[in-house]
């Protein structure tokens, strides 16, 4: 059933103000972290304005139409519609990107990545040759590739519907001719190595996900980790070596009870590696750390 903000009829046939339609909206996001900003967002992307502009202008005399759109996207976030497919786009790390519910919302964790890989190739400026294995939608690899004019970045995925995504959010963010875009099963049968490997897998327990909201809107197969959350993870850590250079990285994402379990399967395959646990910005271990 679809709620209305508004609901009287007689009201319906006049302006009402944007402050007091953002005022009713808030109190129907109570259960949302961020009410305020998920409003302000709705709004500016239903009247095409920014969020500053939105914010400037409490007294906009919306009208009936506008009202009725503006009620038709808060049902949908009060239904726990992700807002990023409401949308379309998410920024990330200072650029903005195209998703669908094809491709996983890029995560404020994955920064944990982002930030070590960038750390990583500005301590060695001679290492520009860096994959990205479950590229999504093209996060990881066009966030480096923007940051790194001289990196040679190769992004893969097994989903066609991804791909198309990345390819779209390279070519959105003027980066089109900066990344080698592949289908592929994690590294099987790709040829050569690479100086860093990154990769945010699926790593839920599959029990686990099955109990979650998640799973309602964003795709199973970008977040399935198999019975443990190992599954691909395992298999990934099992293809690697061949596929790194000597001296190079491993960065992986994982879930934040699994890092025990990863750091012995990297040790099994890297046993004279450097390998590392690193907490996110919540305190969170989320980053297995390998260099070999």
């Amino acid at each position: 059933m679809k709620l209305n903000v508004f609901p009287q009829p007689a009201l319906m046939t006049t302006k009402i103000e944007l402050q007091t339609w953002i005022n009713q909206a808030i109190r129907l996001l109570e259960h949302s972290e961020t009410p305020f900003l998920e409003v302000q967002v709705i709004s500016a992307y239903i009247l095409a304005q920014s969020r500053e502009w939105v914010i400037a202008h409490p007294d906009y005399q919306l009208t009936p139409a506008q009202v009725d759109q503006l009620d038709s996207v808060l049902n949908r976030l009060v239904k726990g519609e992700p807002l990023a497919y409401i949308t379309g786009q998410r920024s990330f790390y200072g650029l903005d990107f195209i998703v669908s519910p094809a491709v996983l919302i890029p995560r404020p964790e994955t920064e944990l990545l982002v930030e070590e890989a960038i750390q990583w190739l500005e301590a060695n400026p001679h290492r520009r040759s860096a994959v990205d294995i479950g590229t999504g939608a093209g996060i990881i690899a066009l966030t480096l590739a923007d940051t790194f004019i001289d990196l040679k970045m190769t992004g893969l995925d097994i989903s066609d519907d991804a791909l198309k995504i990345a390819r779209e959010n390279a070519a959105f963010n003027h980066l089109q001719d900066r990344i080698n875009w592949q289908k592929n099963d994690l590294l099987t049968n790709i040829e050569g190595s690479f100086d860093l490997i990154l990769a945010n897998l699926p790593y839920i327990p599959t029990q686990v996900l099955n109990s979650l909201e998640v799973i309602k809107y964003e795709p199973r197969l970008a977040l399935d980790g198999g019975t443990d959350g190992l599954q691909l993870i395992r298999r990934l850590l099992e293809q690697i070596p061949g596929h790194v250079r000597p001296g190079g990285a491993i960065f992986l994402e994982i879930e934040s009870t699994l890092g025990p379990q990863v750091q012995k399967i990297a040790k099994d395959h890297f046993p004279h590696a450097k390998i590392e646990l690193q907490n996110d910005f919540a305190n969170l271990p989320r980053l297995v750390r390998i260099e070999t």
